[in-house]
């Protein structure tokens, strides 16, 4: 149906408007729409364009301890390549503090659009039963994506203390209760867990110490400041090669294919046997394609030829998979952790 509207002759006759001008639907909708569009902000057009594709920006891949760690070695070189591959920077930012539990409380309360990410370690897991207070839970706030690594843990003795291997360091604990301090990366950490669970089997006590991540520890070890610690290849190297610390053993029951010299703790301590890994999550809620993306660039990376050897090269075992079969790796990681808690009895406050 057309609609026609009559102009009457009147002054707007005078000035030249015709007298039975007709104005169409088309025309005043056509009218509208350009007025609608021309009061629009364009922040509001935008709003229902796509948003850009994943990454667009900066992204923050935040490591849960201090710099020198097996964390912050093992994400390093994946944010290199990732920065490389998907043409935004991956920044490495340290947040050390509560076993981990700073960083992992920061990345839960971040916005879930994958541009906050957590390197995950076996702390995450060890602290839902090691510290049951917790505001988060990881298993339900946090997405988890790939795996990074898997790495044995070592006993790690300062030159100071007199014993060569592992026998002679159980009889130093046993003759002298008390006396040995032994360091850790931080309460609820896979070092402090290590070493709990020697202490509980083995029957002996000493004095632990906890640091905000491996380096500081580190740093103390090798001065002689604390007796021994249990952590990883990763963390020690440099100090072994150069002589200013000691490896007694190794807390996997199998030898290390980078230092088969080392006896496994089994050998003297039967069941004994833990060792670390490391992933990647994101806050729950973050896209499943921004999951997947990072996924495959993460296995990717880690399956690079000279990525590979640098994890090697630390004494690192690569783990690879999809999404779903590095969340189940973590559900068993929670499950073995928590066994080894309740068979330590260390606590939070312990």
């Amino acid at each position: 149906m057309r609609i026609s509207l009559f102009v009457h002759e009147t002054a707007h006759a005078k000035a030249g408007v015709p007298r039975d001008t007709k104005i169409t639907r088309r025309t005043l909708l056509r009218s509208a729409a350009w007025s609608t569009a021309a009061v629009l902000h364009p922040a509001a057009i935008a709003r229902g364009q796509a948003e850009p594709a994943y990454p667009s920006r900066p992204v923050t891949w935040v490591i849960p301890f201090a710099a020198g760690g097996a964390t912050d070695k093992l994400s390093h070189p994946i944010c290199q390549r990732l920065t490389t591959r998907l043409g935004q920077t991956f920044n490495l930012e340290s947040r050390p503090g509560a076993g981990g539990n700073l960083a992992t409380a920061s990345v839960v309360k971040a916005a879930p659009d994958g541009y906050t990410i957590l390197a995950t370690s076996t702390a995450t897991a060890i602290n839902v039963t090691f510290d049951p207070s917790l505001p988060f839970d990881v298993v339900h706030d946090l997405t988890q994506v790939a795996g990074m690594a898997r790495m044995p843990l070592l006993l790690l003795v300062s030159n100071e203390l007199p014993v060569h291997n592992l026998a002679d360091f159980l009889a130093y604990a046993r003759a002298n209760p008390g006396k040995l301090s032994v360091g850790s990366a931080g309460l609820g950490t896979a070092q402090h867990l290590s070493a709990e669970l020697f202490r509980t089997m083995a029957g002996v006590q000493w004095t632990h110490v906890h640091y905000r991540g491996s380096g500081p520890g580190m740093v103390d070890l090798a001065s002689g400041h604390v007796h021994a610690t249990f952590d990883n290849v990763a963390a020690s190297l440099d100090l072994l090669r150069g002589g200013k610390i000691r490896a007694l053993a190794v807390t996997t029951r199998e030898r290390s294919e980078l230092m088969p010299e080392l006896p496994p703790i089994w050998d003297v301590l039967p069941g004994y046997e833990t060792s670390g890994f490391y992933g990647v999550a994101v806050p729950r809620g973050t896209p499943q394609d921004t999951v997947d993306l990072l996924n495959r660039e993460i296995n990717d990376a880690i399956a690079d030829p000279a990525i590979h050897k640098g994890f090697r090269d630390i004494g690192a075992i690569p783990l690879s998979g999809d999404a779903r079969e590095h969340a189940a790796l973590f559900s068993n990681e929670i499950a073995r952790w928590r066994n080894i808690v309740t068979i330590s009895g260390a606590r939070k406050n312990g």
